[in-house]
């Protein structure tokens, strides 16, 4: 049991440590289709809500901010696309306008700061496929077509071991476990985004 185990978390690493890259070129289609191509522009504010926030018992604040490619000079009108699972780890999705989408997604747009919120939730694992809490960004540059970044994982997920821990680590992206901590009765959680040359 324990070496299934130990084989679904390399797996895991493995496939979740991909480059954005081969993600580009995997998803190129897709992204023509996503959502974030539907955004109004005047209507995006650095700020967002995820629907159902009130009613979740792990609100999160997700904030942080995305950097040129030099990780010094903050990115100014870019816009970062999410959703993720509902806190039982099921996307609930809707159609509108011919359209499927998830219901528990949402846009911002950088400030000049380039500082970014999002007032979420803790995304749950769906244990029938073993995925771990994850939430799902698209970034969309000013004059650019959008790409995907790696998904932010959780450090308390049960599913997120050591193991994988140490392999996304040795790929230089931990950054991407996100560490929540209570403040003022909410979680917050910092991550800093930069952006591909």
């Amino acid at each position: 049991m324990k070496s299934t185990f130990y084989l679904f978390c390399i797996f895991f690493c493995l496939s979740s440590v991909e480059t954005v890259i081969a993600q580009n070129n995997n998803n190129a289609d897709y992204l023509k289709e996503h959502p974030i191509n539907d955004y109004k522009e005047v209507a995006l504010s650095n700020y967002d809500t995820i629907p159902d926030f009130n009613s979740k018992q792990e609100k999160l604040m997700l904030t942080g901010t995305i950097y040129l490619s030099d990780g010094i000079t903050p990115a100014k009108d870019v816009i970062l696309f999410i959703e993720q699972p509902d806190d039982q780890g099921n996307f609930d999705l809707r159609e509108e306008n011919d359209k499927r989408y998830v219901r528990h997604s949402g846009l911002v747009k950088t400030d000049a700061d380039g500082k970014y919120t999002f007032y979420t939730f803790v995304p749950g694992n769906d244990r029938r496929y073993n995925q771990p809490q994850q939430i799902f960004p698209v970034i969309k540059e000013p004059l650019k077509e959008p790409y995907e970044i790696n998904t932010f994982l959780f450090d308390e997920d049960p599913l997120l071991s050591k193991r994988c821990k140490k392999k996304i680590a040795k790929q230089k992206q931990s950054t991407r476990i996100l560490k929540p901590k209570m403040v003022d009765g909410i979680l917050v959680a910092e991550r800093n985004i930069i952006l591909n040359p």
